[in-house]
């Protein structure tokens, strides 16, 4: 360490008390965090791109400073994908300041990286009051049966309305107009599902009959359309 030759010459002042860092909730805990190896967390955090195109939704589970599962989940940006790919490479046995310091590929993911740091270093994850944290292998629960990605996909104009493509149950198939042509239910498959069932040997068309399914007052409809035609 070198000092200027003021500060050499300084008379050496007692420091008080020392004043710690304040402690953060963490899996149920209180701790004051003075290295990176005391923080623990299970958090989620969204990112963006500079042009905005994409946006990506990044899940990590920190024990004692290093992440231990990490899920990327994009959306709008056809390279993000492959960023995703090399992130969640790249991720799992970093402590979270290397992962902050670490090129992830794509803006979206980087800048979803510094958000779920901030998260964590301040005690604002999920898990902040949950004993021990929450279990490896708990970001899959997000994604569930099918693990697939919650994807909303909606489109509309003017002069013809709306159409849903893709909600959370799975890609639409129909909407149910009433009357009043107001849209009252839809019909949907799970993809996730469907190809599950493929996979085990069943023909595709079973498996589509098998994952297809309705909400809202589909069956009242007056008439049906087909979001991706009519």
């Amino acid at each position: 360490m070198q000092y200027s030759h003021e500060v050499e010459q300084m008379t050496c002042v007692a420091k008080g008390p020392n004043h710690g860092p304040a402690p953060i909730p963490e899996e149920g805990r209180w701790v004051q965090v003075t290295q990176i190896q005391d923080i623990s967390g299970f958090t989620h955090g969204i990112g963006w791109c500079a042009p905005q195109q994409g946006a990506c939704k990044l899940t990590l589970n920190v024990k004692d400073g290093i992440i231990q599962e990490a899920l990327v989940e994009t959306l709008g940006c056809s390279g993000m994908t492959h960023s995703a790919a090399m992130a969640s490479e790249i991720l799992p046995g970093k402590t979270i300041l290397e992962a902050l310091n670490t090129d992830l590929v794509c803006d979206a993911i980087n800048t979803a990286m510094r958000e779920l740091f901030l998260q964590i270093v301040y005690g604002r994850s999920q898990s902040a009051f949950s004993e021990d944290g929450l279990t490896v292998g708990a970001g899959l629960e997000d994604l569930g049966k099918g693990l697939r990605s919650q994807i909303g996909t909606m489109y509309s104009t003017k002069v013809k309305g709306v159409r849903y493509l893709e909600m959370a149950e799975g890609y639409v198939l129909e909407i149910g107009l009433d009357a009043d042509d107001q849209v009252i239910g839809y019909k949907f498959v799970n993809l996730g599902k469907m190809m599950e069932a493929i996979k085990k040997g069943m023909s595709a068309q079973e498996a589509l009959e098998k994952n297809t399914g309705t909400y809202g007052r589909f069956a009242d409809a007056v008439k049906t359309i087909d979001p991706r035609k009519e």
